[in-house]
């Protein structure tokens, strides 16, 4: 009984403690990567000449990265309009299937409500 006495409140802190060194771990790692890619924006500009700020390098970098993804985008979207292409047209050949055998059951009902007048 003693254990579950305490699990409650252990669970709690052990909970916040998590939080707490996950965020200090994820705040470094993020300030680690971004120092690295503006030290190697920092070697681009050296090498090219150019004497850009810190504001027009990740202006620069955004503007590439949403070219790129824009094409990566057009694929995606044209991938998606073809695999829809294809459900729209399974949907017509299950759709004809379906009314076919809706129809061959009417006729059969058909056939048999007639039967059944015939013999009575």
């Amino acid at each position: 009984m003693s254990q579950r006495d305490g699990f409650a409140s252990g669970f709690f802190a052990g909970a916040i403690f998590g939080s707490v060194v996950g965020g200090v771990i994820g705040t470094l790692v993020a300030q680690r990567r971004d120092d690295e890619a503006f030290a190697e924006d920092a070697k681009e500009d050296s090498a090219s000449g150019k004497g850009n700020s810190n504001l027009n390098k990740s202006k620069r970098r955004q503007m590439q990265g949403s070219a790129s993804s824009g094409v990566e985008m057009e694929i995606a979207r044209r991938s998606l309009e073809d695999k829809i292409a294809q459900l729209n047209a399974t949907i017509d050949e299950v759709r004809d299937q379906l009314g076919n055998v809706n129809q061959n059951s009417n006729s059969i009902n058909e056939f048999s409500s007639r039967s059944e007048e015939l013999q009575s």
